[in-house]
């Protein structure tokens, strides 16, 4: 595994964060999650397969003592909070990276560490619409809509995250120093649409939002209902697969010439696909070039002939459904797709031995719990 090796500390936070561990852990970094006491606050498990729990009040100083020390034997720390809270703790990045010059320092932040917005509360959503993302996304005949919190929690924040701290990681191989990462979800969405701002201006966006080619303005880029209501994805951007998609549907280029009036072009299209079911489409297009292809459910994905033999999805043994395996596939070091099927951990289950690890005694540890400095998994009166 790519990452074997490497040692993380991710501080408990919601999806953006545990995300980015997720990430680590799954191509072999020994990911630790730094928990509050059980019950305290919302524990985002969903993306927290694979990793270790350590419980600690990092708000009591000797709790603030064991982080200092797990941070002298790790790579990375992964942060979650706004701009100040971790210097408020004493543990910002010019303190420990005096304890570890080769510390990569992840910051997960809505709007970085500096700036008018830094210290202000937000979610996905608030971070699309600064970003100017928000915007261009939705329906020209209602509001901005997000597709879910998928653009800034997880590909402008978690995943862009990661590839930060791998960047800083490689750096850090040439010369032995370690460096802070800053992540900005706003500014990482905004990244993530690239090619939405640079091409914004050509003939591709020249309408408003939800009239454009590829968002919804498109008779042969959109989806369409079919008999039993179901859904057809069609792509038929260029001019092979439009024509491929009108021997699909049996209509003429004189019917429905490519670009033509676009009300009048969605209804015949839109009429044709609610004459069958979504599995006569399906058959019909199977051999057809046409880029047209079924929306499956989650669960129809999973049991899809191709991903059944990629191996795209495992089965997950704390939701009881398939998950994604992870992405990409290295053919020398490949992930631990084991993770993917463990179970999150409980918190504050590997509070004992990883002390143990920095070399604390049973009494050392017996005097951190009688303090609330750590926790443990069943609480900790049973240590």
């Amino acid at each position: 595994m790519a990452l074997k090796g490497i040692q993380v500390l991710e501080i408990a936070g919601l999806a953006p964060a545990p995300f980015c561990g997720m990430i680590l852990a799954d191509f072999g970094a020994k990911v630790i999650r730094i928990d509050k006491a059980p019950g305290t606050d919302f524990e985002d498990n969903f993306v927290s397969h694979g990793k270790l729990s350590v419980g600690l009040n990092l708000k009591h100083p000797d709790g603030v003592e064991v982080f200092k020390k797990l941070t002298k034997t790790s790579d990375v720390i992964i942060e979650p909070f706004r701009a100040g809270v971790m210097e408020k703790l004493g543990l910002g990045p010019k303190t420990l990276l005096q304890l570890n010059k080769g510390l990569i320092y992840a910051r997960l932040s809505g709007y970085g560490q500096e700036g008018s917005l830094s210290q202000k509360a937000g979610h996905d959503i608030n971070f699309l619409s600064y970003s100017g993302v928000l915007s261009m996304l939705g329906p020209h005949n209602s509001g901005p809509l997000p597709p879910s919190n998928l653009l800034a929690d997880f590909g402008g924040g978690g995943l862009i995250c990661a590839l930060g701290i791998l960047l800083a990681l490689y750096d850090k191989s040439k010369h032995g120093l370690g460096q802070v990462v800053d992540c900005s979800m706003t500014r990482g969405a905004a990244y993530l649409a690239s090619w939405l701002f640079r091409s914004h201006h050509s003939p591709l966006w020249g309408q408003s939002r939800g009239q454009n080619m590829l968002d919804g303005g498109c008779y042969f880029y959109k989806t369409y209902k079919t008999k039993d209501d179901k859904w057809m994805a069609v792509g038929a951007l260029e001019k092979k697969f439009y024509d491929n998609l009108l021997i699909g549907l049996r209509l003429s280029a004189e019917e429905v010439p490519q670009f033509s009036e676009f009300d009048s072009a969605n209804k015949i299209i839109s009429d044709r696909f609610k004459m069958h079911s979504q599995a006569h489409w399906i058959n019909v297009f199977k051999d057809l070039d046409a880029c047209v292809s079924p929306v499956l459910s989650i669960d129809e994905a999973a049991k899809l002939d191709h991903n059944v033999m990629q191996n795209s999805f495992v089965k997950s043994c704390d939701v009881n459904a398939p998950v994604p395996s992870p992405e990409p596939r290295l053919s020398l070091t490949p992930s631990h797709s084991r993770s993917s099927q463990s179970r999150p951990p409980i918190v504050g289950e590997h509070t004992l031995n990883e002390l143990k690890i920095l070399g604390y005694s049973e009494d050392e540890i017996h005097a951190l719990a009688k303090r609330n400095a750590v926790f443990f998994a069943y609480g900790n009166s049973k240590l």
